[in-house]
């Protein structure tokens, strides 16, 4: 087993290792970055402005897939946005 020792200057170097990264991610972010992969059933029902049971008939025609886990619904947001946009939610 080896056993490496850190120095304050190690420590120094990976803190300002780190700072750098950050700053390039504030300067330049990922897109879409502060949108979520999946969305409960009431962020859904409040972007598309429709009611539990218009949501729950989507669901059952298949016009919107989703995935339950435990108790909730989850939705993806491209699924969402392709309901958004008049497309069919199947892709």
């Amino acid at each position: 087993m080896e056993i490496d020792i850190l120095t304050k200057e190690d420590l120094h170097a990976f803190k300002e290792e780190i700072l750098e990264a950050i700053r390039k991610l504030k300067e330049n972010p990922p897109i879409n970055s502060n949108e979520k992969e999946w969305l409960k059933s009431a962020d859904v029902r409040k972007l598309l402005n429709i009611s539990p049971g218009t949501l729950q008939n989507l669901r059952i025609i298949g016009a919107l897939p989703y995935r339950k886990i435990g108790g909730s619904m989850y939705y993806r947001t491209s699924d969402v946005r392709r309901m958004m946009e008049g497309g069919n939610g199947n892709g």
